[in-house]
């Protein structure tokens, strides 16, 4: 992406189907995602499923604040979004659902005992004061969401720590800054005996490269992911999948899901089906009454992976 989210500083499969109102489509063309109402005259992004696919959080930023909200399927629409009840005071961004929907990891940076200064961030070569993200975890209870807790150290090595992804096994991809902080790689710090194991740089982002925001699927065999590599035309939306103890090489979902702007913050439905996605085109096929969301900022689209040729495994 052009990063917008961070916080819009560097503008530039299992069986459950997400329920949605049925929509009809041509083959690999994108749909605005709710317009209107999830994707809004604000830069939104990230949407995070509940495993029945009738609830959805996710961020919306104005610059200066990002919060994750949150609505409800009724009667095949969308609810008005409201703040979500662990979001509201800090910088809020970047929801993850766990597959079995115990729990949701988001980016904050709010201070890690809950008190003083925002976390600063550095990144693309830039300090950002209160720009900065840790990734925090909230468990679901019967009555909403229990208090945010900060993921260990092992994971928030980096005070810029941004866009967690979580496999099926409690495994979690993210990506922080690497190369004295002028690009991002993603990482997986794999989950085992009741911890996480220290991260490691997946394969095929070395870091030489702006490689961010992973969404991978429950099982692992596939990821999705933003990158500024060739041929990207900003921040286009590659995908990559795993061949035994490696991964293929990464290659572009094609330009019938990447424009010529910023497409990143991608994210999977709850069955990895279908394919959210953040980017700065306009809807076409808008009206002028629309001209409140269809403004060039991000909203969330979604297109149906196995309908693109690129998406497919060879």
């Amino acid at each position: 992406m052009r990063l917008l989210l961070l916080p819009l500083a560097l503008a530039g499969l299992g069986a459950t189907r997400a329920a949605e109102p049925a929509i009809a489509t041509p083959a690999c063309a994108p749909q605005v995602f709710a317009p209107g109402v999830i994707s809004g005259p604000e830069h939104d992004a990230a949407p995070a499923f509940s495993p029945d696919g009738r609830s959805v959080w996710f961020s919306r930023s104005d610059g200066a604040r990002s919060t994750i909200l949150e609505s409800r399927l009724e009667d095949g629409r969308w609810s008005a979004p409201r703040t979500a009840s662990f979001s509201g005071r800090w910088k809020d961004m970047e929801p993850a659902m766990s597959p079995d929907g115990r729990f949701l990891v988001f980016v904050s940076n709010r201070p890690r005992d809950g008190e003083g200064p925002a976390l600063d961030g550095f990144f693309m070569g830039k300090s950002f004061p209160g720009g900065g993200g840790n990734l925090w975890r909230v468990d679901r209870a019967a009555d909403g969401w229990s208090a945010p807790v900060r993921l260990p150290d092992v994971v928030n090595a980096d005070p810029s720590t941004f866009a967690p992804s979580i496999a099926a096994d409690g495994s979690l991809w993210f990506m922080h800054p690497v190369d004295a902080g002028r690009r991002f790689r993603l990482y997986r710090a794999p989950w085992r005996d009741g911890r996480f194991e220290p991260p490691q740089a997946l394969p095929f982002s070395s870091g030489t490269t702006n490689d961010v925001d992973p969404a991978v699927a429950p099982d692992e065999s596939f990821v999705v992911f933003g990158s500024s590599r060739a041929p990207a035309h900003d921040m286009d939306l590659f995908i990559a999948f795993r061949e035994g103890a490696t991964w293929s090489e990464p290659r572009p979902l094609g330009d019938a899901v990447n424009s010529a702007g910023s497409d990143a913050e991608a994210r999977l439905s709850p069955d990895a089906r279908t394919l959210y996605f953040s980017s700065e085109r306009r809807s076409t096929a808008a009206s002028g009454r629309d001209a409140a969301w269809n403004n060039g900022k991000y909203n969330v689209w979604r297109v149906e992976l196995a309908a693109c040729p690129a998406a497919r495994r060879e």
